[in-house]
């Protein structure tokens, strides 16, 4: 049986698929910069549309698309079913997928088939997920029977020390990262990715987690899903009038996926995410060095409309647009858009200088 505590963690995660279906949880001031890069025409592109090769190395497998439906949810019987919808586009596509969080299955074991896709997931690549703090807190082996538990490629450790500041409940003490992580990295090897959630990761932290063995990193910038405004928005009281000014930190997307690349190196795979939204954003996300991209709010919100059906639709979209902007711009790869100038001006050139 569970305990209170995993009740309050479970109210959690239903209170957060709340805000995140009906909720203002992207910040309009806040901007991936996105619309700073702009990839080059060409007007000549001799490809046909059909030749045009979207599949992707990634945990082991091949992806048809470079997409991973990122980690949202987990715990209850509602984020059961969204689990089963997105996992089952991720199949049906040919794309990765990730569980939420793993704590509520670590505080009650019975949780556990809120995030088990494998029955209709058989092929997908999929990530199970943990926090950092709570990875420490458990031990290497206690975190691995967690990934095996739900029959996943990989584990996905986030980070995510705005949000826990913002939660009245939440971790105060993030010394001693690098060293899990490490731990972590032997454990896992290429089978670990590194996540931030909604507030990038700079180029100084990237390379101080290839230098721990990370050889996986999702940027996660600022631009879409603020979980600082999320936390604003569960509470009330001194902790959402501090939370409010925080609404708006982080690195945006653009400037984490191109200084992170720089930083990293050929050797490590970047994953852009946060506030992606179209293929089109998915493919500057490529030609700024990428190898990836994840998006979730949006599939969220479309299976919340419709069901499996809708997200398989929003899903079909976004690829279908990759395509035509990979080829617009010359290229029959992901690989060989990485190749291609991208023109980049106004706020997001400011920040890659300063970066």
């Amino acid at each position: 049986m569970g305990d209170a505590g995993d009740d309050i963690t479970a109210r959690r995660k239903d209170a957060h698929l709340d805000l995140c279906a009906e909720g203002d949880v992207e910040p309009r001031e806040n901007d991936t910069l996105l619309s700073c890069a702009h990839l080059v025409h060409c007007a000549m592109p001799e490809l046909a549309l059909e030749d045009v090769d979207l599949s992707t190395p990634f945990l082991g497998k091949r992806l048809k698309a470079p997409l991973l439906i990122t980690g949202m949810t987990g715990g209850t019987d509602r984020a059961r079913q969204v689990n089963r919808d997105l996992a089952a586009v991720a199949e049906q596509f040919g794309l990765a997928f990730g569980v939420g969080s793993q704590r509520a299955m670590s505080e009650d074991p019975a949780r556990a088939e809120t995030f088990q896709v494998r029955e209709v997931a058989p092929t997908a690549a999929v990530l199970g997920n943990v926090g950092l703090q709570q990875a420490a807190a458990m031990g290497v082996d206690a975190v691995v029977r967690l990934v095996d538990g739900i029959g996943a490629d990989g584990l996905a450790v986030h980070l995510n020390p705005a949000q826990e500041l913002a939660q009245p409940e939440g971790d105060r003490d993030f010394r001693g990262g690098y060293a899990v992580l490490r731990q972590l990295a032997k454990r896992f090897g290429d089978r670990l990715l590194v996540k931030e959630t909604g507030c990038g990761l700079s180029p100084a932290v990237a390379r101080r987690l290839a230098e721990c063995g990370v050889k996986a990193v999702d940027v996660s910038g600022l631009g879409g899903t603020s979980w600082v405004r999320v936390e604003q928005l569960r509470t009330q009281g001194l902790a959402a009038e501090v939370a409010e000014g925080f609404a708006g930190w982080g690195i945006p997307t653009a400037a984490a996926v191109a200084s992170v690349r720089k930083a990293v190196g050929e050797g490590v795979t970047v994953v852009a995410a946060g506030g992606i939204r179209t293929g089109l954003d998915v493919a500057k996300c490529l030609g700024l060095g990428a190898d990836l991209a994840g998006m979730a709010l949006p599939l969220f919100r479309a299976q919340q409309r419709g069901g499996k059906e809708g997200a398989a639709r929003a899903v079909e979209v976004v690829v279908q647009g990759l395509r035509r902007a990979v080829l617009l711009a010359g290229a029959g790869t992901p690989r060989e858009l990485r190749q291609k100038t991208v023109v980049v001006t106004g706020e997001l050139k400011d920040w890659l200088e300063a970066l």
